[in-house]
């Protein structure tokens, strides 16, 4: 190879290698100017405003019955017959058992006879007296037997009604406690049956005196407005882990507390048309107890809560730049917390985008959508847990 071959080739590797360095160096300039000129990013945010929002207390409770009866013999004899099937739903006056009449009806038939004898000699006595045939003191007597033969006669007729056992009100028969042949005693007052209503049914809850009172002085200072007695819902959750679908209420709380627990006993009426539920279940309820007629609430996918149980948020500010906002919840209420310390009315927090976001950073607040985001959700757990 000639040197001037040689000196062309090494003039040409050199032109080469220097625009290698030259032109990359050049994009890297240009990608960075780009980079700097990005606008800034576009984040979902909610605008706090105060809104009413019931206060709810989750709280163990147990399913009562409205009312029981316990049907007992209300007079001596042996059952004749059984006329229900154990179990069965029965109404007023429905005849349960029959105990045998013969010896009552035998003393209704006596009474009778003296009631009918003694009228008669009232009614010779009558005009007698007036003619002073008959004394007075007589008729007078004759007037008080015939008042007692009367009264014998209604006692007679009572108790051989009460052979026949019917159902005192409208509910579900348990167990035949006797049988046919058995021998039942007024003086011992044999029980025979037990019917017990189930429709509607009661949950009896228990809550400690301490959250009441604190209840109370909010509601006394005006931070919280009372729900009434006959308005405050109430929802079920069962044993099973699911919701009764039945809503029930509030009916009243006990007046004295239990000194061995500290607890007061409030009760909710539910309807039990299939009779799901059933005396001595245990249960949950969700009680409305009150309501916060200013609560400021925020999306609890726009919480962060960290170590220690600190939660935080991040607000945009007038000059939109983001900034960490720590805060204090309250209570969770469908997909919000409640805010009870920390935020404002008229702040606006970002919901939306938050992985993109540092605080200082500049970003185009949108209004959120919440549309596919409102349903409500389980509670969250409190910050801390």
């Amino acid at each position: 190879m000639s040197t001037r071959t040689l000196k062309t080739i090494l003039r040409g590797l050199f032109v080469v290698s220097t625009a290698a360095v030259i032109f990359p160096g050049c994009g890297r300039n240009q990608a960075g100017a780009g980079a700097y000129n990005l606008p800034p990013p576009e984040v979902g945010v909610v605008t706090i405003m105060p809104e009413p929002v019931a206060l709810t207390t989750e709280l163990p409770g147990r399913i009562d019955p409205m009312r029981v009866a316990q049907v007992r013999a209300r007079v001596d004899g042996i059952v004749l017959r059984r006329e229900f099937r154990e179990g069965a739903d029965v109404t007023n006056g429905e005849v349960l058992y029959q105990i045998d009449p013969a010896p009552y009806k035998a003393t209704l038939d006596s009474a009778n006879a003296n009631l009918m004898q003694a009228q008669s000699l009232v009614q010779r006595y009558e005009p007698l007296v007036g003619i002073n045939a008959v004394s007075k003191q007589d008729y007078d007597n004759a007037v008080s037997a015939a008042a007692q033969a009367k009264a014998a006669q209604e006692i007679a007729a009572i108790n051989l009604g009460y052979c026949t056992v019917t159902a005192p009100i409208d509910g579900r028969v348990g167990a035949a406690l006797v049988t046919e042949g058995a021998l039942v005693s007024a003086a011992t007052a044999s029980e025979m049956a037990v019917v017990t209503q189930l429709d509607p049914i009661y949950c009896d809850f228990t809550e400690s005196s301490t959250e009441l009172l604190r209840l109370r002085r909010e509601m006394d200072s005006g931070t919280l407005k009372t729900v009434a007695p006959g308005e405050a819902k109430v929802t079920l959750l069962l044993d099973d882990g699911t919701t009764y679908s039945q809503p029930g209420k509030l009916l009243f709380s006990d007046v004295t507390v239990d000194p061995s627990s500290g607890m007061v006993t409030l009760r909710a009426e539910f309807p039990n048309p299939d009779h799901l539920l059933l005396p001595g279940m245990f249960a949950r309820g969700e009680l409305e107890q009150a309501v916060d007629t200013k609560a400021l609430t925020v999306l609890q996918r726009g919480v962060s809560v960290g170590a220690g149980g600190v939660a935080s948020v991040m607000l945009v500010g007038a000059d939109d730049k983001v900034e960490v906002q720590v805060i204090k919840l309250g209570q969770a209420v469908g997909n919000k917390w409640i805010v009870t310390d920390g935020l404002k009315a008229g702040e606006k927090v970002i919901v939306e985008g938050l992985q993109k976001v540092q605080p200082g950073m500049a970003v185009k607040p949108v209004p959120f959508s919440s549309a596919g985001d409102n349903s409500p959700t389980a509670p969250a757990p409190a910050p801390g847990n």
